[in-house]
């Protein structure tokens, strides 16, 4: 690259999980951590592990934070974003969101190390202070589009 800076091809997955019955969705709400400055909400997700599929890790990483199940099956992939720089500092990486309106088990916050609650939130937005990806990309969720965006890079990329 141009700038010298290592390629870094990081997966990250977030599921949105939309109980149409009530117009709500499920949320985590982060502790502040050392990657984190303060506790921000935010759509449940993580990171792909190497040689997993997007679909079973965004399953996996939505089972770890809430205790909801859902089928692979059952995730509609409703946006991508490319993301220059993560709040870890660790470089850019590619955040694929999944919606899905139907799952099995109670919202439960099973990480209260990591979060300090899990709960059903409005739909059409994340309580504050919330991040920004998660934001950008329930905005493009209820929009229907774009299926692509970027968060952190100049125009002139």
């Amino acid at each position: 690259m141009t700038n010298g800076s290592m390629m870094n091809s990081r997966n990250s997955v977030c599921v949105i999980v939309h109980d149409k019955d009530t117009d709500r969705i499920a949320a985590v709400h982060y502790a502040a951590r050392n990657w984190s400055p303060q506790p921000a909400w935010t759509v449940p997700g993580g990171k792909a592990e190497p040689g997993e599929a997007l679909d079973v890790a965004a399953v996996r990483e939505l089972e770890e934070e809430t205790g909801l199940l859902v089928d692979p099956a059952d995730l509609v992939l409703v946006h991508v974003i490319h993301v220059e720089q993560g709040w870890d500092q660790a470089g850019q990486f590619i955040l694929f969101v999944f919606a899905a309106d139907t799952w099995a088990g109670e919202l439960t916050n099973t990480e209260p190390d990591k979060h300090l609650a899990a709960q059903w939130v409005t739909a059409d937005r994340l309580p504050e202070p919330a991040f920004p990806t998660s934001a950008q990309a329930l905005v493009a969720y209820h929009g229907g589009g774009p299926s692509f965006s970027r968060y952190g890079w100049s125009v002139s990329h």
